[in-house]
């Protein structure tokens, strides 16, 4: 016990970056992909077929590599960021891809009599995205966008391949300096922690969608 409140603070300070990066990449990535997914429904040939192609290689590759390209490729062309800025980038157009896909379901999902019904009660566009398609498709997605946010929990630990101090990065550090295995045990405690979190956090917010039964 004496040895795990000895590096349990270091450990809560890379978990702390570790939450910071969640949570930013969260609010960056969801709104991405519904805006990505909504462009999709555009009639519009040369949008669709970039869009196709954004996500079919954010999808399509690894995102350790994309870490990788993004920090340390992209500056020979004259595109630098620094270590947290390259993991945020990196993460929202990822996760931004796999949101997409997941919203665009949703969309495609919704009948196309509710289109025409908010065309009949002379609603805009943006009204009948804002009060009648979004509500439904968020319904119907969210068991599947709290899947990929449990994954996105779980990916977080590769940001360690930039040297970011995250908690994986500092529970590898406490466990190599003193030759044990207990940080990596509590490093994973408390990722199952966070998980834990989201997991109920994923339950509350489905029971407040009941009423789109």
């Amino acid at each position: 016990m004496e040895y795990v409140l000895q590096v349990l603070p270091n450990l809560l300070k890379g978990a702390g970056v570790t939450l910071q990066i969640f949570v930013l990449v969260l609010v960056l990535s969801i709104p991405l992909g519904i805006v990505v997914a909504f462009l999709q429904q555009l009639k519009f040939k040369p949008l669709q077929w970039l869009i196709t192609v954004y996500v079919l290689v954010m999808r399509g590759t690894p995102l350790l590599l994309q870490l990788i390209f993004i920090y340390y490729v992209l500056p020979s062309v004259g595109v630098t960021f620094d270590r947290l800025p390259a993991v945020i980038v990196a993460f929202t157009l990822n996760y931004a891809a796999y949101f997409s896909e997941i919203f665009r379901g949703g969309i495609e999902a919704i009948p196309n009599g509710q289109y025409e019904a908010a065309k009949v009660l002379k609603m805009t566009p943006f009204q009948t995205v804002r009060y009648i398609i979004l509500p439904q498709v968020v319904k119907i997605v969210l068991p599947s966008i709290f899947n990929e946010i449990i994954t996105l929990v779980k990916d977080t630990s590769l940001v360690y391949a930039l040297g970011v101090g995250d908690l994986l990065l500092a529970s590898r550090t406490a466990a190599n300096r003193d030759a044990s295995l207990a940080p990596m045990f509590i490093a994973g405690l408390i990722y199952l922690l966070m998980i834990g979190v989201v997991t109920l956090v994923s339950k509350h917010v489905e029971k407040r969608f009941d009423y789109y039964r």
